[in-house]
């Protein structure tokens, strides 16, 4: 390197780098603000089918959210909606004796619970659409069995025409042709995202693996969110 050039290096050096500093900021920058962001949908009764909709419901627009709900969990442990204030979470309609896709649905809820471990507010809710069987003693068995984290999962039982209430009239996930009598029964692979608000912000398919990683991808959008 001639002298010449290690004077201009000496002299402009440290201005040389700083500009290259300042652009490689600035370029960065613009790319992430002009990245369009990504967001989830807020679903309400009118954008779902209308075979899943009670006709009451059916026209609503807007503003729907998960009415709130007393139920028993898997340690006897009476829990409402308010539990989940300030919480993502992700809920399923099941029954323990279930022999078809209750067991692909509960290994895939299993999979959602060590993915998300390590995040506190996002939280998983099974239904049993047999509470009437599926009492606090039978669904105890059933967690300890499938490694269910008390403090992440919550199975719950309780008054049958209530949970189906839930299932038709919050979740929008069961054929509205039923009155949650004896001889009604709910059978859905459908995985719901709720938001911090109660709102419902996805439908997945429990049984698929593909459905799966893309509630987990929904699931960093809705958190990002809350940090825009």
């Amino acid at each position: 390197m001639s002298t010449d050039s290690k004077k201009f290096l000496k002299r402009y050096g440290p201005i040389i780098f700083i500009m290259s500093l300042f652009s490689i900021i600035v370029i960065t920058t613009f790319y992430y603000v002009l990245q369009p962001k990504v967001s989830l949908p807020i679903y309400s009764p009118s954008m779902v089918s209308e075979e899943l909709v009670e006709e009451d419901i059916r026209y609503i627009k807007k503003y729907h959210k998960i009415n709130d709900f007393l139920l028993t969990n898997q340690n006897g442990e009476l829990i409402s909606q308010e539990f989940y204030q300030n919480k993502i979470y992700i809920a399923d309609f099941f029954f323990t004796t279930c022999p078809d896709i209750c067991p692909i649905m509960t290994e895939n809820m299993s999979y959602l619970q060590n993915e998300l471990k390590d995040q506190v507010d996002v939280m998983l809710v099974s239904f049993s659409v047999t509470p009437q069987v599926d009492t606090v003693d039978v669904l105890r068995a059933y967690a300890d069995s499938r490694g269910v984290d008390d403090s992440k999962w919550n199975l719950f039982t309780g008054n049958k025409k209530d949970i189906y209430e839930l299932a038709r009239k919050s979740f929008l996930v069961a054929k509205n042709d039923g009155d949650g009598g004896r001889y009604d029964m709910i059978h859905t692979e459908n995985f719901v995202l709720i938001d911090k608000e109660s709102r419902i912000r996805g439908f997945y398919d429990g049984t698929n693996e593909e459905a799966m990683n893309k509630l987990l991808a929904d699931v960093t959008i809705l958190k990002r969110s809350y940090l825009d």
